[in-house]
């Protein structure tokens, strides 16, 4: 039995997605997650139209959309004027261009959605306390060897098990994840705790000097979701630590009244500061490949962490279809999704330091620039980003 399934290190969305597409393509798998259960620590994600795109393929689409909220914009906001630099239109003509619509949902609810159909699929099985250590392979078969010095065996290890992914150390051996020094603030608050005059149906971003605000609606527009960061240089790195009101509003004195309002109605805010790491050629060894943060883990600007990480999942159990070698087919995963996703991650980078962040002159530039672009060459800009099913395997116009 053993010699016939896939292990996935680790149940976040990337890898819970990927146990969904292969069982699809008939692929008995095997989900190693480290936690006591199940579960996505959080708040809301937005999700683009690629992110739909993996959706249908996984046969979860019905489900997403049920639970998504649809946002009417992409709105960027200057932080210190307190006006408009420029929206992108998310209607009927994006949808048209892209193929599916742009949303925005709570992180918990996805992963929930994942994890029912995971639960609902005979071919899938779930193992929890099972923190993936270190992996053995002798050509035939891989071996995952958990924290309590447990061996399961596999035909194929698929390590998604994040940022600090003990199956990446191994196989590459490189440098700790790179800290940004951006910290970002986290807070979900109920709609009616949301300043009226701000209840905007938008993905609304303001940008500052050093600093950036985001909001949006979640949950059925039950609640808000709040996220600011703060180019402060933090040293290390820091997930989900609870910190105080004076602590967030530091960063955003500088910033106009009616951005600032948004930090005024958080309440039990959290940090992470945020890291990612340098794009690498090499994310295979053997019958053993990286996917989703362990592969490719990028800053949050371009907001396609999550849709990258389905992305790998469609691509990899695509492969899946036809018979074949396991090393052929995860190099051949590597060499579909490595270029596409170091895009993603350099200009993740790009956009943290040179739109949201800029000051002075360099902030002038990007008003002028970005608020003389039409809805038409807005779109022409992202297609390659969002029109993609995950499938091509190409960097893009």
């Amino acid at each position: 039995m053993s010699a016939d399934r896939i292990l996935t290190a680790g149940g976040g969305i990337g890898g819970l997605a990927t146990a969904i597409g292969l069982a699809r393509q008939g692929q008995r798998v095997m989900v190693l997650e480290k936690a006591a259960q199940f579960g996505e620590i959080g708040a809301g994600i937005q999700l683009g139209p690629n992110a739909f795109h993996a959706f249908d393929y996984l046969g979860v689409g019905d489900a997403a959309r049920a639970m998504a909220v649809y946002i009417d914009n992409l709105r960027l906001m200057d932080a210190l004027s307190g006006e408009e630099i420029t929206r992108i239109p998310l209607g009927d003509a994006f949808r048209t261009r892209m193929g599916n619509p742009y949303a925005v949902v709570h992180r918990g609810e996805l992963h929930g959605i994942f994890l029912k159909a995971c639960r609902d699929n005979p071919l899938i099985d779930l193992r929890t306390n099972s923190a993936v250590h270190n992996y053995a392979q002798d050509g035939a078969l891989v071996t995952a060897i958990l924290h309590d010095g447990t061996r399961v065996d596999g035909k194929a290890l698929i390590g998604a098990d994040g940022l600090w992914s003990r199956v990446r150390r191994q196989m590459l051996d490189d440098d700790p994840p790179r800290v940004s020094g951006h910290t970002t603030y986290r807070s979900v608050i109920p709609v009616e705790d949301m300043p009226e005059d701000l209840r905007w149906n938008a993905a609304t971003l303001w940008a500052g000097p050093k600093c950036h605000i985001v909001h949006y609606p979640l949950s059925g527009w039950k609640s808000f979701n709040l996220v600011v960061t703060y180019h402060n240089d933090a040293p290390e790195p820091v997930a989900g630590q609870p910190v105080g009101h004076d602590e967030v509003r530091r960063g955003f004195e500088h910033v106009s009244p009616v951005a600032r309002q948004v930090i005024d109605k958080g309440k039990d805010w959290k940090l992470w500061v945020l890291c990612d790491r340098d794009p690498v050629m090499r994310w295979t060894d053997g019958r053993v490949a990286l996917l989703g943060d362990a592969a490719h883990p990028m800053l949050q600007y371009f907001a396609q962490g999550a849709c990258m990480a389905m992305e790998d999942a469609v691509c990899l159990s695509d492969l899946f279809r036809d018979s074949g070698d396991i090393e052929t087919i995860l190099r051949t995963f590597q060499e579909k999704r490595r270029l596409r996703t170091a895009r993603v991650q350099l200009q993740s980078r790009e956009i943290g330091d040179h739109i949201y962040h800029p000051d002075g002159a360099h902030a002038a530039l990007r008003n002028a620039i970005m608020s003389a672009r039409t809805p038409a060459q807005w779109y022409d800009a992202v297609e390659w980003l969002y029109g993609s099913t995950g499938l091509e395997g190409r960097v893009g116009a």
